[in-house]
């Protein structure tokens, strides 16, 4: 290698590290990225203790990752590069057959697993009314047959029987009637949830547990409200050549009355929230997203008063459920602090349901609000 190609080779090289340096110092700080749903580090304000402890150092690092110039270019082309040699797997996301991206699961920590089911075992005891658990399968388990070869996953299935065989609560079965219908798009090939029809066949199973009749899918017009839906496991795969996902609506709007809590207060909700398909977090439609409580009233309906312990898969339940109940309550876990029983109580809910994704209940530590009388 001769002198000049070196020193030819070492310009290049800091020619290009100049380049980027300076479009980095001219590009205005981004707050969020869109494509990783997720805040990016700002610039950190050093101080003698973050200087002496390496938290200033550590944080500046993630800032330089976070705002490097044409970020999003070079993650696309990180994960198409990685494809090309055959990856198939990249942030605990899998590179499934039909572009479905889905995500890894863990085997979960025992311990925290039988607290959770201990939790909801106390809550039956002092609930004064009959409590439903179902745990939501994932695409990992229902289109298993759609991970790369040899991906390695916990079984999901035998812990859901695990929860279903230890609990005191009414167990009812939301897995058979998805997998049942494993060929038809039960979940989003982008995100974690089901869709709007996995969602109908979870309120089937739903409505059998309670002895109620549920609506026979034909009855509905399937109405497609977006057609660019990229949600949660896109954000975090580094994928970006798959083509979005569709979100569908069967229930019209059928003019419930909704009260939502987002800050602490209540405020006028709505089942649809249609401002929330102009966002990158399309499935926040369904409900507004996560709030502390919700209550759908609907003054049509002379039925019963239910509630329910959610995380977000119910969200695109709710429509489905407002033709059977008067009153629907929706309570988060992570945020709701008060005594259940009493709220039970005070609202004259007539039966409870803890409905959760087989990923979110083995690892949440919220639970332990349900001890209290």
């Amino acid at each position: 290698m001769s002198k000049k190609y070196c020193i030819f080779i070492t310009a290049l090289f800091c020619a290009f590290i100049g380049v980027f340096l300076a479009a980095g110092a001219v590009s205005p700080d981004r707050t969020n990225s869109e494509l990783e749903n997720r805040p990016l580090q700002q610039l950190p304000t050093p101080t003698v203790k973050t200087l002496l402890n390496s938290e200033f150092m550590s944080s500046f690092e993630t800032y330089c990752n976070d705002q490097f110039f044409l970020r999003d270019g070079w993650v696309s082309m990180k994960s198409s590069t990685e494809r090309a040699l055959g990856k198939n797997e990249n942030n605990g996301v899998y590179f499934g057959r039909e572009d479905t991206l889905i995500s890894r699961f863990e085997e979960p920590d025992q311990k925290r697993l039988d607290t959770n089911l201990g939790y909801v075992d106390q809550f039956v005891q002092n609930a004064g009314v009959p409590v439903y658990l179902s745990i939501i399968p994932g695409s990992v388990s229902i289109w298993a047959d759609r991970l790369p070869e040899g991906a390695p996953n916990a079984d999901q299935k035998a812990v859901i029987d695990q929860i279903a065989q230890k609990t005191t609560a009414r167990y009812y079965d939301s897995y058979q009637n998805l997998w049942d219908h494993r060929d038809e798009d039960v979940y989003y090939r982008t995100d974690h949830h089901w869709t709007s029809l996995g969602a109908y066949y979870g309120y089937v199973s739903l409505m059998d547990a309670l002895g109620m009749e549920a609506v026979p899918l034909e009855r509905y017009t399937k109405q497609t409200v977006s057609d660019s839906f990229y949600g949660t496991t896109f954000s975090s795969s580094g994928v970006r050549w798959v083509a979005p996902d569709d979100i569908d609506i069967y229930v019209p709007d059928p003019g419930v009355e909704v009260e939502s809590w987002f800050t602490g207060a209540p405020e006028t909700g709505s089942l649809y929230n249609w401002d929330k398909l102009d966002i990158k977090d399309k499935y926040t439609f369904f409900m507004g997203g996560n709030q502390s409580l919700g209550v759908i009233k609907n003054p049509n309906v002379d039925g019963p008063k239910l509630l329910i312990l959610r995380d977000s898969y119910t969200d695109s339940l709710v429509p489905f459920l407002t033709a059977h109940f008067s009153e629907i309550h929706l309570i988060d876990l992570r945020y709701y602090r008060y005594s259940i029983p009493q709220y039970i109580r005070d609202n004259g809910i007539d039966t409870a349901v803890v409905l959760y994704s087989a990923a979110n209940f083995v690892t949440d530590t919220n639970f332990f609000t349900l001890r209290q009388e």
